[in-house]
């Protein structure tokens, strides 16, 4: 391989708002995101749904749901 054209590939950790970090390997360094595989609803199981604007309410009552 040639010398000095592969950018560093260094220790990261993702942070989710959850609190959960988990440690991997990336060129970007570390990170944070909004939602992981220990607070989605689909992994675990439970259903966060925020409808603070009325969405699903007015979706129910446009189409008869």
């Amino acid at each position: 391989m040639k010398d000095g054209i592969h950018p560093n590939y260094v220790d990261a950790t993702v942070t989710c708002a959850c609190g959960h970090a988990i440690q991997t390997k990336s060129v970007a360094g570390s990170m944070s995101v909004e939602i992981c595989s220990s607070c989605h609803p689909f992994f675990t199981g439970k259903s966060k749904l925020m409808d603070t604007a009325g969405r699903i309410e007015r979706f129910n009552k446009k189409y008869g749901h």
